[in-house]
């Protein structure tokens, strides 16, 4: 008897150690829900609905979008940071909730870098630095020459204090070693009509809001504020092309998973991913959107990205003193 309860002690122990292999051999058994921490409609909405579709087909289970919005990002991203670490319950997350918010809110309730395991980055959406067009100046050297000349005029645009648009336009300032006073608003909408009104000088904004306008002849583009040029303006140079070293505050895209997520399990969400990437209709997606895709697909690479993107964007805050507590 005691020899049988030995074996059958040792069957129990053996089947125990193998639950999380077999577990994650399994991966995914249901449904995996991808959390959009916006509201519905905007452009990481859109672009998460489309790729979990593909998604779908490529882990031969349903992925379903849901929008947990509020906080600039932070409650949708903090749900997912408390979540089951099961690899069920994924982050759609962008520049904000994954790299500046954690400078700006003083309880956020997670951190980027040690609350969640990186996936894959999607890519980043080019930005632009567009001024209107009464202002006589179509490139960096012409800026900085009008502003030297105008002194404490120029102002800047942004969809309100803390969003990607008003930082861009802080750490131009410290890099360029202008003064442009910085006007917030509450959304792009109202912050690009007032542009076209003349009522303010410039904007930092997505090169897809940005282009109908340009092409219109109603704003004049700077500069691409990003590393690379875009295929929707080829002939714009960047910034960095024209003098300021370094300077790129895309909005990127990227996907991550509770911290503790086990690594077969990362690793069968970055393949997915990877494949579901390569599907014509979500390579048309993001074409669309104007979002350039990432080079390092990685789940190490968007460790790292992240990394320098919250060292990047807590400089700033801190050189400017901006919190949203």
């Amino acid at each position: 008897m005691k020899k049988l309860l030995i074996a059958l002690l040792a069957v129990a122990m053996s089947a125990l150690s193998a639950g999380p292999a077999l577990a994650d051999d399994a991966f995914p058994n249901k449904p995996v829900r991808l959390i959009v921490p916006f509201p519905p409609g905007g452009p990481t909405d859109a672009l998460a609905r489309r790729l979990a579709d593909n998604l779908s087909t490529s882990l031969g289970q349903t992925v379903v979008v849901e929008n947990k919005a509020g906080a600039g990002g932070n409650i949708g991203s903090e749900f997912v940071a408390n979540a089951a670490a099961d690899g069920y319950t994924l982050l759609f997350g962008t520049s904000g909730p994954l790299a500046i918010n954690v400078s700006l809110y003083k309880n956020q309730g997670y951190d980027p870098r040690s609350s969640f395991e990186p996936i894959i980055r999607i890519g980043h959406l080019p930005n632009v630095l567009a001024v209107n067009a009464k202002i006589p100046v179509h490139n960096l050297k012409e800026l900085l020459a009008y502003a030297k000349a105008h002194p404490d005029t120029m102002t800047f645009a942004s969809s309100g204090n803390g969003a990607s648009s008003h930082l861009a336009g802080v750490l131009f300032n410290e890099m360029a070693g202008t003064r442009f006073l910085h006007i917030p608003y509450r959304g792009t909408g109202p912050a690009l009509n007032d542009l076209l009104g003349g009522q303010v000088s410039m904007v930092f904004t997505d090169i897809l809001t940005a282009l109908p306008h340009i092409k219109s002849g109603r704003l004049n583009a700077v500069g691409l504020a990003s590393a690379q040029r875009s295929a929707a303006l080829p002939d714009l140079p960047t910034l960095d092309e024209q003098g300021l070293k370094g300077y790129d505050v895309s909005v990127f895209f990227g996907i991550v998973a509770p911290k503790g997520t086990p690594a077969p399990v990362v690793k069968k969400l970055n393949a997915a991913f990877i494949e579901s990437l390569k599907a014509p209709q979500v390579e048309e997606a993001l074409k669309t959107q104007g979002i350039v895709r990432a080079e390092d697909a990685t789940p190490e690479g968007l460790a790292s990205f992240i990394d320098a993107e919250v060292d990047k964007w807590a400089a700033v805050i801190k050189s400017a003193g901006i919190s949203l507590d």
